[in-house]
């Protein structure tokens, strides 16, 4: 494993064999998909960035926002020497994965989204604005604590303590500033067209995810014409990746297999 520095975003490269581009959540990190990447061994040449502002990258002085991301994917393909890549998403991850597949159709192989979604709701919006003022008045704590109780599901919390304490570190490690700016690119995010993405795609909703729920899931294969398959997992909330690690593993292998 190496760790990078690429256009100012902490970068870690895995494996050798087909790229996988792997982009994290809101509070998450390259970590969120760890489970995975020690899964799959050494099969794939995964590419983790931490997205800037979040994890170990830099956080601009200027506005983030989901176009912002998705050049940042697209330049880090670029400098790697990627020509075309498996592209994996987890929640805010998943919209910039749909994006990079509408806009740089050449470079995007195929997608797996884990708690996809379109675009937040109107309602939701300000909801993220709300709380990135909560991180920078109050810091990360608060906000690590309601995202352990509100996103993951009854069985992880009560069951998989080591997954919780997982969440509540990622976003207790955050930058305030970082994540309060990616709370308002996720707000001001546009949904992409899923009609327009020509991949193979397959999502994957946990059957208690209250952020992204299977529904979401649903509408975005429905507007793909079916052609998305939609894997719902028991006993999960958003936190796919971690909360069952070996079920999302088994999906990923046959979703980069071609099954």
């Amino acid at each position: 494993m190496a760790t990078l520095t690429v256009e100012r975003m902490a970068v870690e490269v895995d494996g050798q064999g087909d790229p996988v581009l792997m982009i994290h959540g809101l509070g998450g990190t390259s970590n969120s998909f760890t489970p995975q990447v020690m899964g799959l061994g050494g099969r794939y040449r995964f590419i983790r960035p931490d997205l800037p502002g979040s994890g170990r990258s830099k956080t601009p002085e200027a506005a983030l926002s989901v176009g912002l991301f998705v050049a940042s994917m697209a330049k880090l393909c670029g400098v790697l020497g990627i020509e075309r890549a498996h592209v994996v998403g987890h929640s805010l991850g998943t919209i910039v994965a749909q994006h990079l597949a509408v806009e740089h159709p050449g470079l995007v192989r195929s997608l797996t989204l884990f708690g996809p979604l379109m675009a937040p709701a109107d309602a939701g919006r300000q909801g993220l604005r709300d709380r990135a003022a909560k991180a920078r008045d109050e810091g990360m704590a608060p906000i690590a604590d309601a995202i352990v109780q509100g996103s993951l599901s009854t069985d992880t919390r009560a069951s998989q303590p080591a997954v919780a304490a997982f969440v509540r570190e990622s976003l207790m490690r955050q930058c305030a500033e970082g994540y309060a700016k990616t709370c308002e690119a996720l707000a001001g995010a546009q949904a992409a067209d899923p009609s327009r993405i020509r991949v193979r795609t397959v999502l994957v909703a946990g059957d208690e995810d209250a952020v992204a729920p299977a529904s979401v899931a649903r509408t975005i294969s429905d507007r793909m014409n079916g052609a998305a398959p939609v894997r719902v997992l028991p006993r999960c909330g958003h936190w796919q990746t971690l909360e069952r690690a070996a079920d999302c593993t088994a999906i990923l292998r046959e979703a980069l297999q071609g099954r």
